[in-house]
């Protein structure tokens, strides 16, 4: 799975920003799995450059303590940015209280690392993205990626 994938469907595309390889790819399978588009990048200064060439992202998934830009320096950059600063986030936190960095960011949900069940973070992308079509081929997909994801141990 390449970190550039996504579907077609502008405006219906999560871009996923978390600096675990493992962790960013398992979340956009899933998604992309649910029915959703999405892209992965490794730190806030690549998803500042994806945005503003132009992907158009529904919703972020943010993780927190991430190298080169950490995602408090990012939510910074996005909120002073015109364009992007209606793009709603949803921060994801291994070390801190993800309800309280959301807070604290302005952020529409925060859900703790490692992240144990994925219906939650369905619910809240659900809620700002509509989804884009889905297959089989990618359920399945899906499937693998939640199981990665809800089977890992430490994913900060």
């Amino acid at each position: 799975m390449s970190d550039t994938a996504c579907t077609t469907n502008a405006g219906h595309r999560i871009l996923v920003v978390d600096d675990n390889r493992s962790v960013r790819e398992a979340l956009v399978i899933l998604l992309e799995g649910r029915g959703f588009g999405a892209r992965g990048v490794a730190n806030g200064r690549e998803a500042l450059e994806t945005l503003r060439a132009g992907f158009d992202a529904c919703l972020i998934l943010l993780d927190m303590t991430m190298p080169i830009m950490d995602g408090r320096t990012f939510r910074a950059a996005q909120r002073q940015d015109p364009a992007l600063t209606n793009i709603p986030v949803v921060v994801m936190a291994a070390l801190s209280d993800p309800t309280e960095a959301a807070s604290e960011l302005g952020a529409v949900g925060g859900l703790a690392k490692p992240i144990a069940d994925v219906e939650p973070l369905v619910r809240l992308v659900s809620a700002h993205c509509p989804r884009a079509s889905t297959n089989r081929l990618s359920a399945r997909a899906g499937h693998r990626a939640e199981q990665s994801l809800t089977d890992r141990k430490c994913s900060a």
